[in-house]
């Protein structure tokens, strides 16, 4: 079955934007008694803000801010480092601009909505997707595959002929738990992760992706 659209994540796969994520963690979850190390990886990486905060919250609880005093810091934290120190990856227009030309192209990210547009129109990335789409407004975020199947929807186009560009092992699982075929782009330390075996293509970056293989999917 041929491919006629495609789903970019965002943090991780166009921004280099997870190690943002995670600066902002440890300065946050830090002040309030969480042991996050700044030399270690994200560990809820492609994970929704709210079942970060909630995950952090069940095993340090905290006195002071609210949970979603906390939600609310590290968003706009996080968008001050995407204007101060973020870079779009190697590839990320390219693979936007490649896929552009064979169909409908839209965002689904686990980032809450406010900061999706801030980072897009930050990189003036806005007018590059017919959709957007944050599993802020699903009942369950990434691994489950709602905001894939939303963003489809949204596309006019089923599930099972959508393309899914992840970087994470929650993107591949909700790709895949969403029946869409899946381009996943790890970065070096996440590589070795089993989860990616469930991909149709493995990239080492997005500059690699083949028009070849393009044309094959969308044939």
């Amino acid at each position: 079955m041929s491919i006629d659209a495609t789903l970019f994540d965002m943090d991780g796969l166009l921004i280099d934007s997870e190690i943002l994520w995670h600066q902002a963690e440890v300065e946050i979850f830090g002040a309030l008694g969480v042991p996050l190390l700044a030399t270690s990886t994200r560990s809820t990486k492609g994970v929704f803000i709210n079942d970060v905060v909630a995950y952090w919250y069940s095993r340090y609880p905290w006195n002071g801010p609210s949970v979603d005093d906390v939600i609310a810091k590290l968003v706009n934290r996080v968008g001050s480092l995407v204007e101060s120190e973020g870079r779009l990856l190697p590839g990320a227009i390219r693979a936007i601009d490649l896929t552009s030309e064979r169909g409908p192209v839209a965002l689904a990210s686990s980032t809450p909505l406010a900061l999706i547009q801030r980072s897009l129109e930050h990189f003036d990335l806005s007018d590059r997707f017919a959709s957007v789409h944050s599993a802020e407004f699903e009942p369950y975020g990434k691994p489950h595959p709602g905001v894939f199947l939303t963003a489809a929807t949204s596309l006019g186009v089923a599930p099972t002929r959508c393309l899914v560009f992840e970087d994470s092992t929650a993107g591949v699982i909700a790709a895949r738990a969403a029946s869409m075929s899946l381009v996943a782009v790890p970065t070096r330390e996440d590589r070795g992760e089993v989860e990616y075996l469930l991909a149709d293509l493995v990239l080492d970056s997005l500059d690699d992706l083949s028009t070849d293989w393009l044309d094959e999917q969308f044939a």
